[in-house]
């Protein structure tokens, strides 16, 4: 009788493990599926900024030597 009362043990621990296993997985897809929104977000944001960058402005590019200091 001993023998089968490690065994059940033994295997409610393993099921109660893999149970775990099982819930830390899809807590981690989750958060991968978040940060691969959040990191497409950011590539469209750069590719946007870039482009920004290079299109011709509304006139010419500021001169940076017109620009006041901060501490004035």
């Amino acid at each position: 009788m001993e023998y089968t009362n490690d065994v059940e043990r033994r295997l409610t621990e393993l099921e109660i493990k893999a149970s775990l296993a099982e819930d830390l997985l899809d807590t981690l897809n989750a958060l991968v599926a978040r940060q691969q929104e959040t990191i497409e977000t950011m590539v469209r944001e750069i590719a946007r900024l870039r482009q920004q960058q290079t299109s011709p402005a509304d006139g010419p590019p500021p001169n940076p030597g017109d620009e006041r200091p901060p501490h004035y």
